[in-house]
């Protein structure tokens, strides 16, 4: 039995990563709501909303871009640290902002740091994690997110009692105290076996996997001894190439690797849920929720209850993403959330009608139909709840896993990229699309979700169950893509090592040998083992 409770635990803390963007999430889509908030900016509408929501995803691009190197270089751990300070740094800024410029600069140097986060830590997540429960360690990450937009939400609300401009300075301040207890605590937590292993730091390699995988550290528990040489045999393996990570990308063994990354990461933005919590408030106040009420207290108070319905909806993948595999969530999801935004478009479409109050942020609203009203409120909770246990979690999961360990940072910085890409496009362009084809743009993401399923149908093979080293054959040898959903007994080659290791047929010295018929550099390596 693999000892969990240590990567569970280290899982979890990182995943405060995630919760710096679920508290920009709700920062923002709460603020732009608020009296002081468009007082003091002007009274932001269209494009010019858009730049400020944005900001943030043109920084988050250039982090993930940045991740690549950085990861590589410094490790995991070290660049997820450099990305809270940046986080510091940039709440800061929009915390003391004078204006819109200001505004705009601290949310890029934020989005940096989410750049960086959201590319490393689901790497760092898989890396620590055994295959049996890797999906569920990456998926902590998204739970995160969905967290921090909860407590964002609260921190919000009891703001909105100030009746100064402390109503968004003080929440946008408040966000740097998860990032100061992620840099701190990163200090006790180790660096990445994989990482380790491509600097050649075998003895750290052997440590660190006896402290992720037994209770007592034991450096000789089949299997430790079983991962090890597979890690050893793999980094070997890999050395014999000689080609650097761009270069690889692009060849035709890894072509379609890169492609299923970076489309998975698009496709869930283009499904228009992330759109949804954005700009859920005003969302809601085109659906005119209370015409005979319209209080922004009881708006804030149904974006609170999509937040909450949008974090509950992770758990469930957490718990049975490595039983229920890959495909079949993106596959359900894709149609789940097709039909509530098909549902949002056709009710605005048939209820609404032109705004009659001038300068909103909605020009489509729906005035005298409450049953149509609550339908779109409940749609927009429904499909909130089938992105987080879908599309949400298995965009990080799947391209942190997919690539082998030479190009895994370059070809998740990419994937990442087209992620923040796509949502600096989508982030700037909603507050314009809601003012210009109105309903339209809920039909517009249904018919994304359509494509997204088709994607994943014909293209996407299931990843569940194996290792990461066992991803080439996943790829270059397994069945064809559309018969992936038979869930046959499958047997990891970790497993049959681990069982040789039990039964004596191999031990320690076995992996000494190994080392030996290696270069220098390796041998050095395996004999920090037993010195």
């Amino acid at each position: 039995m693999v000892h969990l409770l240590n990567v569970y635990t280290i899982s979890a803390f990182v995943s405060l990563g995630g919760m710096l963007y679920g508290f920009d999430i709700a920062s923002i889509s709460d603020i732009i709501g608020t009296e002081h908030y468009r007082a003091f900016y002007g009274n932001p509408l269209g494009i010019r909303q858009g730049g400020i929501t944005a900001a943030i995803t043109a920084g988050s691009l250039v982090g993930a871009l940045c991740s690549s190197g950085l990861g590589d270089w410094l490790s995991r751990k070290v660049t997820i640290q450099l990305a809270t300070i940046l986080w510091c740094i940039g709440s800061s800024l929009q915390a003391a902002s004078t204006g819109v410029p200001m505004l705009i600069i601290g949310r890029i140097i934020s989005g940096v740091c989410i750049g960086l986060t959201s590319a490393l830590v689901p790497i760092y997540q898989s890396e620590i994690a055994p295959r049996k429960i890797r999906g569920r360690a990456v998926s902590l990450q998204y739970f995160a997110i969905g967290l921090g937009t909860v407590i964002q939400y609260f921190i919000q609300y009891g703001c909105s009692v100030l009746h100064t401009n402390a109503v968004f300075r003080l929440p946008w301040a408040i966000q740097t105290v998860p990032a100061i207890f992620l840099f701190i605590g990163l200090f006790w937590l180790p660096s990445s076996p994989r990482w380790l292993a491509s600097k050649d730091r075998w003895d750290k390699v052997l440590q660190v996997l006896a402290f992720l995988r037994t209770p007592n550290c034991d450096i000789n528990h089949p299997l430790v001894l079983a991962e090890y040489k597979e890690i050893e045999e793999q980094i070997r393996l890999e050395r014999e190439n000689e080609l650097n990570s761009y270069s690889e990308l692009f060849t035709t063994k890894m072509r379609r690797r890169l492609f299923l990354g970076m489309a998975t990461q698009a496709l869930a933005q283009l499904s228009g849920v992330i759109q949804l919590l954005y700009y859920i408030v005003y969302v809601l106040r085109a659906a005119n929720l209370d015409p005979h009420n319209p209080n922004p207290t009881r708006t804030l108070f149904a974006a609170a209850l999509m937040y909450i319905i949008f974090t509950v909806g992770t758990i469930p993948t957490i718990l049975w993403t490595d039983q229920w595999g890959r495909r079949s969530s993106l596959l359900i999801g894709a149609l789940s959330v097709a039909f509530w935004m098909y549902l949002i478009g056709g009710l605005m479409a048939r209820f609404g009608q032109p705004n009659p109050v001038p300068n909103q942020p909605s020009t489509w609203v729906i005035i005298t139909h409450p049953a149509a009203s609550r339908t779109i409120q409940a749609s927009c909770y429904l499909a909130a709840a089938s992105f987080a246990m879908s599309w949400g979690p298995v965009e990080w999961i799947y391209p942190s896993e997919i690539f082998p360990l030479r190009i895994r940072v370059t070809a998740v910085s990419l994937s990442t990229a087209a992620h923040w890409a796509t949502t600096f496009v989508l982030a700037l362009a909603m507050p314009a699309l809601l003012r210009s084809i109105q309903w339209r743009v809920y039909i517009i993401f249904g018919c994304f979700n359509i494509c997204a399923f088709i994607y994943v149908f014909f293209w996407v093979p299931e990843t569940k169950q194996r290792t990461l080293e066992e991803m080439d054959e996943v790829f270059e040898y397994g069945e064809p893509v559309w018969r992936s959903f038979t869930g046959v007994p499958y047997t990891s080659r970790l497993d049959v090592l681990a069982h040789e290791f039990a039964i004596g047929k191999l031990n320690i010295h076995n992996i000494i040998q190994i080392d030996l018929h290696n270069d220098d550099v390796e041998r050095n390596g395996a004999g920090d083992i037993v010195q």
